[in-house]
């Protein structure tokens, strides 16, 4: 089944290339069912490659997905034509009285600073407590993860010797989870980061008597689900799975570390190289792509399990 975009997006004949059936919002109205609806709040500077990865990962679902994406006020992009904002985005107060199955917030250059130092924080709060009661299932990516445990759960974050930088191997730790179906004993997931959380500090949080986020009668609201040894905390999973926190990036395309690589070092930037990344880590070579099967196999799982099969056929009852 197709995706359902904005009319004139770049994805559209980008992954029509690709042979990944997308449907424009012209075509989508003459059908008579209801899709999903998907809301992309787009953090990244280059926003067109964001949604691009993005909606790669999305389309191997057969579900119908409707994609929105939402942008902050209190920030403009620099990175990204003023039309192309004007065209495809609206601002979280235009859709503040919708609902959505399920919500993606992308990560954000601002690693470097305290969460309270971002200029957009106040209104990334309303987002945050907003996509609560409007959202069945959220999926926090990178930044978005970090600030959305220290918001909701107290969690800090902690700046990082070097860059975590690289393709790393993780392991499911509870298999059974159906955001798991299909998985391997291990998978690999690029990360690209300045900053960690700590493991102690998730299992450190307490689960509020009678709360009901402790669904699953544990002492504490969040669930590591996922850990490499290398990368350290990689996917935590809250309210039953409303709330996915992940801490790398899945969607990266196979270059995307490559074009970060090049980018620092034309910049003069202090980089190393990605980590199990390149053939005989020789960029000449290239990559080895090692976590396409499994990116798209989890944002599929996350769509069937957690969206689909929880969200309410009146969209109005989400709460």
């Amino acid at each position: 089944m197709p995706l359902t975009l904005p009319d004139k997006l770049p994805a559209i004949d980008l992954l029509k290339q690709e042979n990944i059936f997308v449907m424009d919002t012209s075509r989508a109205l003459a059908q008579d069912i209801r899709p999903l609806k998907i809301v992309i709040l787009n953090l990244m500077p280059l926003k067109i490659t964001t949604e691009t990865d993005l909606v790669r990962v999305l389309s191997n679902s057969p579900l119908q997905l409707e994609i929105s994406f939402m942008k902050i006020k209190s920030h403009t992009s620099k990175n990204t034509p003023i039309a192309h904002m004007q065209a495809f985005y609206r601002d979280f107060e235009l859709l503040r009285n919708e609902k959505f199955d399920g919500m993606i917030i992308t990560g954000a250059p601002v690693e470097h600073l305290d969460f309270e130092q971002v200029t957009y924080w106040d209104e990334m709060r309303d987002i945050f407590d907003w996509a609560r009661t409007h959202v069945t299932s959220t999926l926090y990516i990178c930044w978005a993860a970090q600030a959305g445990l220290y918001y909701y759960y107290g969690v800090p974050k902690y700046p990082l010797a070097s860059k975590m930088f690289g393709i790393f191997q993780q392991k499911p730790l509870d298999p059974r989870l159906p955001i798991f179906r299909g998985f391997d004993d291990v998978f690999f997931m690029p990360h690209s980061r300045h900053t960690e959380i700590r493991r102690a500090d998730i299992e450190a949080v307490n689960c509020p008597e009678g709360s009901p986020e402790c669904v699953s009668g544990g002492a504490s609201p969040l669930t590591i689900i996922a850990e490499g040894e290398e990368s350290g905390v990689s996917m935590v999973m809250a309210r039953n799975g409303r709330e996915f926190f992940i801490t790398g990036h899945l969607e990266y395309s196979p270059l995307t570390l490559d074009t970060e690589y090049r980018r620092d070092l034309t910049k003069g930037l202090p980089i190393d190289m990605p980590r199990h990344y390149y053939r005989a880590d020789t960029p000449a070579l290239g990559p080895v792509v090692t976590w396409r099967a499994h990116a798209n196999l989890l944002f599929t799982n996350w769509l069937n399990y957690y969206v689909y099969q929880e969200t309410p056929y009146n969209i109005e009852s989400i709460h």
